[in-house]
C-alpha cells in the first residue's frame, strides 16, 4: 500500500461493487482494462480508493450507495416555497430511500450544507442574495463539499445561464417545471410505471 495511506482509506472489491450496485465481475473488468483505479496490495488484492470510485461514478452518471446508510441525502435550494415543497413531497413519498431538506435562499444553503451534508443539492439559479451560481461556486471550491452533487433548477433557461451554472460545477440544469421522473432518475430513484 502506498505510504501514508491506512487501510481504511481502500475498499474491496465487493465494497465496491455493493457501493456502486454491479456484480463484482463489472468491477473487475474495469479495473483491468484500466477504466477504475485501482491498487494492489502485495499479497495479489484489488484495493480502491473512495475518491476513484466517487470520480469513475461521477464519469459515468452512476449513483453511490453508501454501504452503511442507503438513503441518499437531498437539500432543495429554491426561493419558490411552492415548488420547493412539491419536490420535498415528491422525495418524502420515497420514505426510508432518501432525507430530504429545504431551505427558501443562498444564505441558508451554506450553513444547511454544513449540517444535513447532503448527497445532493438540487439548486434554483435565481434567487434574491446569494443566487444558485454562487451557491454553486462555493460547494465547488470547498474541499469538504466539492464532491456534493448539484442539479441546477431554473424557469428562466438561457444559454447564458445554463452555460454559466454548468461552468461553476452543476451536473445538470433542469428547466421548471419538469417531470417529476426526470428529477427522481437523475436522483436514482425507482420511478413507478
Amino acid at each position: 500500500m502506498k505510504k501514508g495511506l491506512s487501510k481504511k482509506n481502500y475498499m474491496t472489491p465487493g465494497e465496491v461493487s455493493e457501493l456502486l450496485m454491479v456484480s463484482g465481475a463489472s468491477i473487475r473488468l474495469w479495473a483491468e482494462k484500466g477504466d477504475l483505479n485501482s491498487h494492489t496490495t502485495p499479497g495479489g488484492h484489488r484495493r480502491f480508493l473512495h475518491s476513484d470510485v466517487a470520480n469513475f461514478a461521477k464519469q459515468k452518471g452512476m449513483v453511490l450507495i453508501n454501504s452503511n446508510d442507503h438513503r441518499r441525502k437531498i437539500l432543495i435550494v429554491d426561493d419558490n416555497k411552492p415548488f420547493a415543497d412539491m419536490l420535498t413531497k415528491l422525495f418524502r413519498n420515497y420514505g426510508d430511500e432518501v432525507e430530504v431538506d429545504v431551505v427558501y435562499n443562498g444564505f441558508d444553503a451554506g450553513m444547511k450544507l454544513q449540517q444535513f451534508k447532503p448527497d445532493i443539492i438540487l439548486l434554483d439559479l435565481l434567487m434574491p442574495g446569494l443566487d444558485g451560481f454562487q451557491v454553486c461556486e462555493t460547494i465547488k471550491q470547498s474541499e469538504s463539499t466539492k464532491d456534493v452533487r448539484v442539479i441546477a433548477m431554473t424557469g428562466y433557461a438561457s444559454e447564458e445561464n445554463v452555460n454559466k451554472i454548468l461552468q461553476a460545477g452543476a451536473e445538470r440544469c433542469l428547466v421548471k417545471p419538469f417531470e417529476p421522473e426526470v428529477i427522481l432518475k437523475l436522483v436514482g430513484l425507482q420511478v413507478s410505471e
